[in-house]
């Protein structure tokens, strides 16, 4: 076979397996989406915002479970921001490429890909056994470690981006290297930190497994962050393998809801993003 006539043909082939690789992504997306609409979007009223979890046949919400989940979420992403960007701080201004910069960016990887449920048995372990009971507490130091390999990374990464003479031009200046990485550096990267604290909300809104081991779920309407919680992952979890229809309504409902809320933010971190590049 001609060289010349291989390689089109190698082309063509690779473009078609890319599209039809890129025609499932898609499918698989707008049939997901047009579930939740179709069997979610009916259930929405004013009672899921302002009733809590109700008994089969009865009338109720998931406010029990949308306060839950923004209470737990916003205490797990507080914490790791505050580690995440500190981390990722020291890896991109000190650790660089020291054996122990690269070793906490090995080790912040590994983390990156564990799975939710080894480390909600982790919490589990070390705040709800030995305390003999689950919290929000407990559910928000899960969340807050799902989270905090993302905004270490994302940090690292924005920060490295930043151009050296900010650096040089402040310590030139007299100012010591952490007041310009506080002053200077992090005011420059502000945008790209908020997109990655608005990735690591994206990333644990939607998590169950971790919270079945550490906040459990609570029928109540509770903001004690001391006792179990309810969270719209646990309440779909346990309403979608009801056998009654009115709990499996309401799952459908908590998804799309969080469905809503991770492409609001998607959305946002995008736009977040397009204005810091302008």
């Amino acid at each position: 076979m001609d060289r010349a006539l291989y390689r089109r043909l190698s082309n063509y082939l690779f473009v078609a397996l890319t599209a039809i690789a890129t025609l499932i992504a898609l499918t698989a997306l707008i049939l997901i989406l047009w579930s939740l609409l179709t069997k979610g979007l009916g259930g929405i009223d004013a009672k899921i915002f302002t009733m809590t979890q109700p008994a089969p046949g009865s009338e109720g919400g998931l406010s029990n479970a949308i306060m839950g989940s923004i209470m737990m979420c916003g205490m797990g992403l507080l914490i790791a921001v505050v580690v995440g960007v500190l981390a990722g701080t020291w890896l991109s201004e000190y650790g660089g490429s020291t054996p122990y910069g690269a070793a906490v960016r090995f080790l912040n990887d590994v983390l990156l890909s564990a799975p939710s449920i080894l480390i909600g048995l982790f919490v589990y372990e070390i705040m709800v056994r030995p305390f003999h009971g689950f919290s929000a507490i407990a559910g928000a130091v899960a969340l807050a470690i799902i989270a905090m390999p993302i905004v270490t990374r994302t940090t690292e990464d924005i920060l490295s981006l930043q151009p050296s003479a900010l650096r040089e031009a402040g310590m030139a200046l007299g100012a010591s290297r952490a007041f310009v990485i506080r002053k200077v550096v992090w005011k420059s990267a502000r945008a790209g930190l908020i997109t990655g604290a608005l990735l690591g909300f994206a990333r644990i809104s939607g998590e169950t497994a971790p919270l079945l081991f550490t906040a459990l779920g609570n029928q109540f309407f509770s903001v004690d962050p001391t006792q179990p919680m309810a969270s719209l992952p646990t309440t779909i979890f346990q309403f979608a393998l009801s056998a009654y229809e009115d709990w499996q309504r309401l799952a459908w409902v908590g998804a799309l809801l969080i469905a809503v809320a991770v492409l609001s933010i998607n959305i946002i971190g995008r736009v977040v993003a397009r204005e810091a590049r302008r």
